[in-house]
């Protein structure tokens, strides 16, 4: 028998409301969405709490999913507003970013960053705020399209293409000046080395 699509497990448990619908929902995605909260807060005692509450959260929200988008969409979305609100609300001056391992790789990204190490992207992201990091990571790592990125952020496809492309520029000029202040230091450096001759 096929197995039932996360959406037809919704409509199985709004019409039912048997937890074993939600359940199966709670299994599929859980270790992806301990995974995006783990990026974003680096403690995975506080991950886990956190997924608890975003399913928490998702079961008392479940009947307003509108199958407009896939529900694993409107869950991570749930996921990435969730953690954003949390890291606002706790006013950190540090800033959650992601580890070398969970950045977008660079044969992901497009030609214009085809020259950046996972380290140079690393100390570049580190560098932007975690909206800008998210839909950097929705497009590039999720592979989510502008439209399910629009409908996460509530707002138009064609905003979502405007807000992915200004954090790409913001994480090129990063990188850029990272670069330039190496290069700079190096320079010094060797201005001060005596040179010899053999």
């Amino acid at each position: 028998m096929k197995p039932l699509s996360d959406e037809e497990l919704v409509q199985h448990y709004l019409l039912s409301q048997d937890d074993r619908f939600f359940d199966v929902l709670y299994t599929r995605h859980c270790d992806n969405v301990y995974g995006k909260c783990l990026s974003f807060l680096k403690d995975p005692e506080l991950a886990s709490d956190f997924t608890h509450d975003i399913f928490f959260k998702a079961l008392t929200r479940i009947s307003t999913f509108k199958e407009q988008a896939r529900f694993s969409t409107w869950l991570y979305g749930m996921t990435y507003n969730y953690c954003l609100d949390q890291v606002r609300f706790r006013k950190k001056e540090q800033h959650f970013f992601p580890t070398a391992d969970e950045l977008p790789g660079k044969d992901e990204l497009e030609d214009d960053f085809s020259d950046m190490t996972v380290a140079d992207l690393q100390k570049a992201m580190k560098k932007m705020n975690p909206e800008e990091q998210s839909v950097l990571m929705m497009r590039f790592q999720d592979e989510f399209s502008f439209r399910e990125i629009g409908h996460i952020l509530k707002t138009s496809e064609g905003s979502a293409a405007l807000r992915v492309a200004q954090a790409r520029k913001k994480l090129r000029k990063y990188y850029l000046e990272t670069l330039a202040l190496v290069l700079m230091i190096l320079s010094r450096f060797a201005a001060k080395l005596p040179f010899r001759f053999f």
